[in-house]
């Protein structure tokens, strides 16, 4: 990446402080092996950061292609390949999910009331928007929510485990499995983009690991992002770590023995994806530049502003409307969320700094992503720290990129 910092409007001195802050704070303490960040602002690339080991134990660096793990950052690449679909007239967001899968029609909401637990319909069934807001009642966990009692689970015919052979498998074991709320009503972090992927399936025709890659993945150049590593890139791939119980760095996945080496055939439209830093950002800078990049158009503008906006009932955020002690990828004062994507709704309201309408998510071995139209600004930060939120870099790189800016 060929850097242009006067084109972006930011200061080189103050940049210096984000590989100052990772390096000392982070790789040389142990707390994570290495990790990668890209700011781009006016289109002109600004930073980038290269940062300590890829795989620790073989010595590898972090290189510009590298390949990481991006987990829940997948979600915006099914939330992008649903909407090419909504541009062709195929679904309206508001249709229910049972008009496309019809199993969905019997759908209960298991609701506690003064004599404990019952199912009961739900006041509306759950909608695309729903699926794609995290709204819809599903969650991350076998019983879908706290509220979903032992007696309910042996009820189920069949029970979904942590794994499925196949999306259309998993959608056809959803449900059967009682919500947690009534849709629209709360906000939980969920299966929901892994049935979005699922619909994807269902409205094309084609699977959708296929899908992806003809409509998403191709026409941005984004040539190694997949849901496997082929055994000829398996030396570019990173090792992914945790933390043991006297927080020492531990590896949690070796990339010679990992699950990545082998195409999946449950193909995760929530968590599935492979890809390199340059990729992400691609995708990142299609996103800000509104629905295309380099010429080519994924996406029509209306639609991409139609995905980063608020979508949250009465403008709320998810402080207010999500379920006690869930999980997100973000923080939830003042964020709202879109379609796959948090929204901000200000640095007041969040407090940290950043405009309104920036948009963003992570995923689950602490990479994180934000575009901000209002600065021209895109961010991807690329580690393998297991789990996401062991540590706040979301913020603190933030902080990091604006105070650089010099315009």
């Amino acid at each position: 990446m060929d850097l242009d910092i006067a084109a972006a409007g930011m200061d080189a001195t103050r940049l210096g402080r984000i590989d100052d802050h990772l390096r000392h704070r982070y790789v040389d303490t142990g707390k994570i092996a290495g990790c990668a960040v890209a700011v781009v602002r006016h289109g002109a690339p600004a930073h980038l950061s290269l940062i300590g080991a890829a795989d620790r134990e073989r010595g590898r660096p972090v290189t510009e292609r590298t390949i990481w793990r991006a987990y829940s950052m997948t979600k915006p690449l099914t939330g992008v390949a649903l909407m090419t679909l909504y541009e062709r007239g195929l679904f309206h967001l508001d249709d229910p999910v049972a008009r496309f899968m019809p199993s969905w029609a019997e759908l209960r909401v298991a609701e506690e009331g003064p004599r404990g637990v019952s199912l009961v319909p739900p006041r509306r069934p759950p909608t695309i928007r729903h699926l794609l807001t995290h709204t819809s009642g599903l969650g991350y966990t076998a019983d879908n929510g706290d509220i979903v009692t032992e007696d309910l689970r042996r009820s189920s015919r069949r029970w979904p485990g942590a794994r499925f052979p196949s999306l259309a498998a998993m959608a056809e074991q959803l449900a059967e499995v009682p919500l947690a709320f009534h849709p629209g009503t709360r906000w939980r972090y969920s299966f929901a983009t892994d049935v979005c992927a699922r619909l994807v399936e269902v409205l094309s025709g084609r699977s959708f690991d296929e899908y992806l890659r003809a409509e998403v993945l191709e026409p941005l150049g984004m040539v190694d992002t997949g849901f496997s590593v082929p055994d000829a890139d398996i030396g570019r791939f990173a090792a992914n770590y945790a933390r043991d119980d006297e927080q020492r760095l531990v590896l949690l996945e070796d990339p010679l023995e990992s699950q990545y080496r082998t195409p999946p055939h449950f193909l995760s439209g929530g968590g599935g994806l492979v890809t390199t830093l340059p990729d992400y950002l691609r995708f990142a800078r299609m996103l800000l530049g509104k629905g295309a990049l380099d010429g080519t158009r994924v996406l029509a503008r209306p639609t991409v502003e139609l995905m980063t906006q608020n979508h949250l009932p009465g403008g709320t955020d998810l402080a207010h409307l999500s379920v006690p002690g869930g999980y997100g990828e973000v923080g939830t004062d003042g964020v709202g969320f879109g379609l796959t994507v948090a929204v901000g709704l200000g640095p007041v309201a969040s407090g940290v700094v950043g405009p309104a309408g920036s948009f963003s998510w992570g995923g689950a071995a602490s990479t994180t992503f934000w575009v901000d139209p209002v600065e021209d600004l895109t961010v991807v930060f690329m580690t393998q720290l297991m789990p996401s939120g062991t540590f706040n870099f979301r913020d603190e790189l933030r902080a990091l990129v604006y105070q650089a800016i010099a315009d």
